[in-house]
Formats: structure tokens, C-alpha cells, sequence
């Protein structure tokens, strides 16, 4: 399986350049009881990886993608991201990740290894990786990038709070891994200046958003969100709408 690689450290400004596609999945698995539409089946999942397979392109981390893209390559990338770190992610999305020869970034949350989604009311409850498990995805060649600490909306969050689930989560994670943590990703996809200052004080090279709004940069990536009804045509659709939709992004070549 293709191993992740630090994203770039730009030695120069980079004018605006085309917006990156990059996915957004959370749970691979039984979704019979589904109220936030965050789960698709392994089949699905499958369906999806084999249609940009066929197209020409790969599912990568975001920090190799970005690496492409300040070597002036990658349009052949697409980014796989999958928030929250589910248990599933090991059992159902890894095997197919490696079977369609792509890798993702993982983005979890270090304050709550092997709890469960307690910040999803409806439920129903899905198990969250333990360390061991974000060790052994690691050791799979799969990016580790953080997702806070324990899932809070950080534009409610006061000066302390803020500061731990940005500094504090990266550093967890770096002492599990043993390894750089250049990623991280908004919960609940909300995003406001202080926190994208908060995220790159923390010194973190990029982070993901959903729809950032009028914010531009390496720090508000937006993402488009797959789901279990995203077939070929949606897919081809959602792409499509997302290069047109999106303005460039600030520093990305």
C-alpha cells in the first residue's frame, strides 16, 4: 500500500490554483440505523474506489496530494479523508483501500480512543478506534491527522479548550505514532478565523473544512461529503460541480 508523505513547506507564496477534490467519509459499515448519513456499506465503498480507478485516478492521503501539487503533478489525486477514526475503518475500509491501491487520512480524536460518537445524540453508538488500532492503521501507510481532542465545535470553544484540542491532540498523536502530524480537520466542518489562527499556531501544514466560505488556504480545505447513495453518475456529478463551484484555493498550486 502506497506509504503517506509530509506535505510540502512552501518556500514561496503560491498564487491561487485549482481546488483539490477531496472526499469526505466517516464509518464503513452496517448502516441500517443511519440518522446523520454518515456510514457507507464496504460494498459501497467498494463501488466507489473502483469508479475512480477505472477514471485514472488514485485515493491518497491529503498530505501526499498537496505534495503533488507544489511539484506542479497530482491532478490524477484525489483525497480520501475519513473522520472520527471508527473501529471500522480497520476492519472494512483498510482491506479496500489496499485492494484498489489507494491509502487516506484518518482524522481522529485522541481524547477518546476506544469510546464511541457520544457527541451524536440520535446514535446509534459506533465504536471508536483504540491506540493500538490507530497504531497498527499507521503502520498500514495511512495517514494519522487530528481531529481535536474529544469533538468540539472550536468556534464555541474558549482560549484553553481551543488550545488543547489543537495542541494538545497533536501532540498525542505524534507520541503514539511516532510520527508528524501535519493534518487536521474542523469538527462538525464549522470554521472561523480564530480557529484556522488557532490550527496553524499549532503548526499544522493543512487542515480540512466542508464548506469554508469565503476563508481560502492550505487551513480550510474544502471537501465534498460521499455517502451511500453516491453512485457513478452522482460521483461524476459532485466532481464535476465541485471543480466549477469552488473558488481557487490561496497558496495551493
Amino acid at each position: 500500500m502506497p506509504s503517506s508523505v509530509d506535505s510540502p513547506a512552501p518556500a514561496r507564496p503560491l498564487a491561487p490554483g485549482p481546488v483539490p477534490w477531496i472526499a469526505m467519509y466517516h464509518s464503513v459499515g452496517d448502516r441500517s440505523d443511519d440518522p446523520y448519513r454518515v456510514t457507507v456499506t464496504p460494498d459501497r465503498l467498494e463501488a466507489q474506489l473502483r469508479w475512480l480507478r477505472r477514471r485514472g485516478l488514485r485515493g491518497v492521503s491529503v498530505a501526499e496530494l498537496l505534495a503533488a501539487r507544489v511539484r506542479g503533478a497530482g491532478r490524477d489525486l484525489v483525497g480520501l479523508t475519513f473522520d472520527d477514526g471508527y473501529a471500522d475503518f480497520l476492519a472494512n475500509a483498510l482491506p479496500l483501500l489496499r485492494r484498489w491501491e489507494c491509502t487516506a487520512t484518518l482524522f481522529v480524536l485522541p481524547g477518546r480512543f476506544g469510546g464511541d460518537n457520544a457527541w451524536d445524540p440520535l446514535g446509534p453508538r459506533k465504536p471508536l478506534l483504540t491506540a493500538d488500532g490507530i497504531r497498527r492503521v499507521a503502520a498500514a501507510g495511512v495517514e494519522i491527522g487530528s481531529h481535536g481532542l474529544t469533538h468540539v465545535d472550536l468556534t464555541r470553544a474558549d482560549d484553553a479548550l481551543l488550545e488543547a484540542e489543537t495542541v494538545g491532540s497533536r501532540a498525542v498523536l505524534e507520541e503514539l505514532t511516532g510520527a508528524p502530524v501535519t493534518g487536521f480537520c474542523y469538527p462538525y466542518g464549522t470554521v472561523d478565523r480564530r480557529a484556522v489562527e488557532a490550527v496553524r499556531a499549532a503548526g499544522y501544514r493543512y487542515a480540512c473544512a466542508v464548506d469554508p466560505g469565503e476563508l481560502s488556504g492550505p487551513h480550510v480545505l474544502p471537501r465534498v461529503h460521499i455517502g451511500q447513495n453516491d453512485t457513478a453518475v452522482r460521483l461524476f456529478l459532485k466532481r464535476r460541480l465541485h471543480r466549477l463551484r469552488r473558488r481557487p484555493v490561496e497558496g495551493l498550486r
